[in-house]
C-alpha cells in the first residue's frame, strides 16, 4: 500500500520522513552606524568612565561629561541649559547623544535632527525648531478612570447580514470574557470597539483593559499562565490582575507638547464632501500659531498645580548646529529661557568659520550670546588601540570575523584616512572572503577592498592630479 504524509510515501510500512532546518523566527534587525550603543558605559558607584563598556571605546573625559549631564537631567536640575559637543568629524558625538538617550530611559522624550532640517518650503524655519522643542517636553498625565481588566478568555464576533443589500456579513457587536483573581465576566462590546482590539492584536489568553467612557484598549501583556508554553517569540508576561474585572484604576499616559499641539490644531470637519474635499486641498504641514501654544500651556500648567500631570524635559538634540543660521540661533536663545524647555544638545565639527547667513566669524559658526550659555564637552580623536577595538566592536556587531592580520592592516589604513572609512570596508570585505570560500576576512580581502574604494583624501588628490579630466565650474 502506498499513503502519502507530508509529501513523501509510507512503502511496506518503512517511513521516510523529511526533516528540514527552518530559520528562527527572531526579527532580523538593521545593523545602523550605532546599533551598538547601549549607553554611555559609567560606573555606578562613582560614575568613572570604563575604557571599554556599552558600546564606547575611549573618550573617557566626554562620557564622564555626559554622565554628569544624565544626572543633572534626571534630578530636573538643567531645564533651559544647554550642552555643545565639539570635535572633529568621526570622534562619537552623535554616539554621545544616543548614550545619553539609552541612559534616561524609554520614557524620557528624546528627539534629535539635523540642523539643515529647519529649511523647509511649507513652514518657517523658527516653527520647525518650535515642533522639535515641544517634541521634546513630555506630560505624565495620571487619571482615575472606569475600566474593565483582566486576561481574555473569549473573543467571538458576532456576525449578521449586510443591512445594506452588500454580499457578505457585518459584525453587529463582540462577545468578550474578561477573568481575574477574583472573579469574571462576559461583555457584549460595540463593533468599533472590535477594531481597537484587531488593532492591538489581542487574543485569548492577553491581559488587556477597556476604558468604559471612551472604549480605548490597551494590551498589557500574555498572561503569565501561559509562560511555560512553547514560543520562539520573546513575550512580556504579566499576572493575572487582582479584584473585580470591572473597577476604577489610576492610568498613566505619557504624551508630549507636540502631541497635544496637533491634537488641538486639527479641524475637527463635518462628514460631508465639501468638508472632505478642504481637508483634501489642504497643504500636508501647516504651522501651529503661539496663540494656541499658549492656551495649551495654560493648560498643562493648571493640570501640573492640580497634580494631575507631572512635567518631563526631554532631551532636544541638533547635530550640525553650524548649519543655522542667525534667525534660528536668536530663536534658540529666547526658547532657553522659557519655563518650558527640554535640555538642548548640540553637536559641530566647525571651529572658527562664518555664522550661516552672516559675514561674523565666530567659534563653532555659533554667535558669541549663545555659545556664552552652552556647556561645551571636547571630543578628542582616537588614537591607534582605539580604533582597533573600535574596530572589533563593530565587527561582532554586523557578524564579521578578523584574523590578527586584517584588523593590523586595517587598522593603519584608519590611521592614514578615517575610521568611518575602515568600519564601512568591513561588509565589502566580509562578501570577498564569502565569495573565495572563507568566513574569515584575511588580509588579501583588505588589500583588495582598499584597492577597490577610495577615501575622501585619495580621491580629493586623485581630482588635483587629474583636474584637466573634470569638467570646470
Amino acid at each position: 500500500y502506498q499513503r502519502r504524509v507530508h509529501g513523501d510515501f509510507l512503502c511496506g510500512g518503512m517511513t521516510s520522513l523529511k526533516i528540514q532546518e527552518v530559520r528562527s523566527t527572531t526579527k532580523a534587525q538593521r545593523v545602523a552606524a550605532h546599533s551598538h550603543i547601549r549607553g554611555l558605559g559609567l560606573n555606578e558607584a562613582d560614575g568613572l568612565a570604563h575604557p571599554i563598556e556599552s558600546g564606547f571605546v575611549g573618550q573617557e573625559r566626554a562620557r564622564e561629561a555626559m554622565g554628569l549631564v544624565v544626572e543633572l537631567i534626571k534630578t530636573k536640575k538643567m531645564a533651559g541649559r544647554a550642552v555643545l559637543l565639539a570635535g572633529p568629524p568621526g570622534t562619537g558625538k552623535t554616539a554621545l547623544a544616543l548614550g545619553v538617550a539609552k541612559e534616561l530611559g524609554p520614557k524620557v522624550p528624546f528627539c534629535p535632527m539635523a540642523g539643515s532640517e529647519v529649511y523647509s518650503t511649507e513652514v518657517k524655519k523658527t516653527e520647525v525648531l518650535a515642533e522639535n522643542f515641544r517634541r521634546s517636553i513630555g506630560l505624565r498625565i495620571k487619571e482615575n478612570k472606569e475600566v474593565y481588566e483582566g486576561e481574555v478568555t473569549e473573543l467571538t464576533p458576532e456576525e449578521v447580514e449586510n443591512p445594506y443589500g452588500a454580499y457578505g456579513k457585518t459584525i453587529s457587536s463582540v462577545i468578550i470574557g474578561l477573568k481575574t483573581i477574583k472573579g469574571s465576566k462576559q461583555l457584549r462590546l460595540d463593533p468599533s470597539i472590535y477594531e481597537s482590539i484587531q488593532k492591538e492584536k489581542v487574543q485569548v489568553g492577553d491581559v488587556i483593559y477597556i476604558e468604559s467612557n471612551s472604549g480605548a484598549v490597551k494590551r498589557v501583556g500574555r498572561s503569565d499562565t501561559f509562560a511555560t508554553e512553547f514560543d520562539l517569540e520573546a513575550e512580556e508576561y504579566v499576572p493575572v490582575p487582582k479584584g473585580e474585572v470591572h473597577k476604577r484604576k489610576e492610568v498613566v499616559q505619557d504624551v508630549t507638547l507636540h502631541d497635544l499641539d496637533m491634537a488641538n490644531a486639527k479641524p475637527q470637519g463635518g462628514q460631508d464632501i465639501v468638508s472632505m474635499m478642504g481637508q483634501l486641498m489642504k497643504p500636508s504641514r501647516t504651522e501651529i500659531t503661539d496663540k494656541l501654544r499658549q492656551e495649551i500651556n495654560k493648560v498643562v500648567n493648571k493640570y501640573i498645580n492640580e497634580g494631575i500631570a507631572e512635567l518631563i524635559p526631554g532631551v532636544l538634540f541638533i547635530d550640525e548646529v553650524h548649519m543655522l543660521d542667525l534667525e534660528c540661533f536668536t530663536y534658540l536663545n529666547r526658547a532657553l529661557e522659557s519655563t518650558l524647555a527640554p535640555i538642548v544638545i548640540l553637536a559641530t565639527n566647525r571651529g572658527i568659520s562664518t555664522v550661516r547667513g552672516t559675514e561674523i566669524r565666530s567659534p563653532h559658526g555659533i554667535p558669541l550670546d549663545l555659545l556664552d550659555r552652552l556647556m561645551i564637552v571636547r571630543v578628542m580623536p582616537y588614537n591607534i588601540q582605539d580604533m582597533m577595538n573600535i574596530l572589533q566592536l563593530r565587527a561582532s556587531v554586523e557578524g564579521v570575523s578578523l584574523d590578527g592580520e586584517a584588523i593590523r592592516a586595517m587598522t593603519e589604513i584608519g590611521s592614514r584616512t578615517s575610521l568611518r572609512f575602515i568600519i564601512q570596508l568591513l561588509t565589502p570585505a566580509s562578501i570577498l572572503a564569502r565569495s573565495s570560500g572563507r568566513d574569515q576576512i584575511q588580509l588579501c580581502d583588505v588589500e583588495e577592498v582598499r584597492c577597490l574604494f577610495h577615501d575622501a583624501k585619495e580621491s580629493a588628490r586623485v581630482l588635483q592630479e587629474q583636474a584637466a579630466q573634470y569638467l570646470q565650474q
